[in-house]
């Protein structure tokens, strides 16, 4: 068995080279994302790559103006400034060779749900198993397949969700017609330039509990 390298190896990655990515890996990318477990095995996931400079340019222009027209109604300046300040962090994607926009449906609910619905429980018994929420689950394992295949491949990427709010023009510009599907994330796709790193994680004994 090989050993975790592909894992540790994985950084998110804003800085790319100028080398376009073939068709053939991205297939195998995506391909590596699908192989991930999904409730009911329901596969309630769609991938849209855009390799096209000027139309990955063009979803950094609809982020930005999205931005700039919803601060634009904010009274509140600090609200506003918090909401403009990190617009970069957003748009990182358009020097990057290739776009990945991953879209998914949440018609698939928790198990359980229609049981506790038929017999009368509380709103906030419901509302505590929807926020299991599986189908975004599985689109979590997904992304995460798809970046390990990536970072095994020699490629980087970055796990964004920030630009959501330009969700619905992002899909008008791209012309995705997939009824209930909606965006979920977004990553970059490329050769990193430079040396990739990553803030420290949280020690384990933090983050782990063993109940024998």
């Amino acid at each position: 068995m090989r050993n975790l390298d592909f894992i540790y190896k994985r950084h998110s990655v804003r800085k790319f080279e100028e080398k376009n990515v073939p068709v053939e890996d991205i297939k195998k990318i995506i391909e590596a994302a699908t192989y991930a477990p999904s409730g009911k095995n329901v596969q309630n996931w769609h991938f849209v790559a855009l390799t096209n400079k000027e139309k990955i340019e063009k979803v950094g222009e609809i982020i930005e103006k999205k931005n700039a027209d919803l601060a634009n109604l904010l009274q509140n300046e600090d609200m506003k400034n918090r909401f403009t300040k990190f617009l970069r962090f957003s748009t990182v994607f358009t020097k990057a060779p290739v776009l990945i926009l991953v879209y998914t449906e949440t018609s698939y609910k928790p198990t359980g749900l229609d049981v506790l619905k038929e017999i009368g429980v509380s709103t906030e018994e419901v509302h505590d198993l929807l926020k299991t929420n599986p189908a975004i689950q599985n689109i979590g394992a997904a992304t995460e397949n798809l970046m390990l295949a990536a970072t095994d491949m020699g490629y980087g990427t970055c796990w964004m969700t920030s630009a959501n709010y330009a969700a619905k023009e992002i899909e008008e510009f791209i012309g995705l017609d997939k009824e209930g599907y909606f965006l979920a994330a977004m990553t970059p796709l490329g050769i990193p330039s430079g040396e990739p790193k990553s803030p420290p994680r949280k020690p384990i004994d933090e983050v782990l509990t063993i109940i024998e």
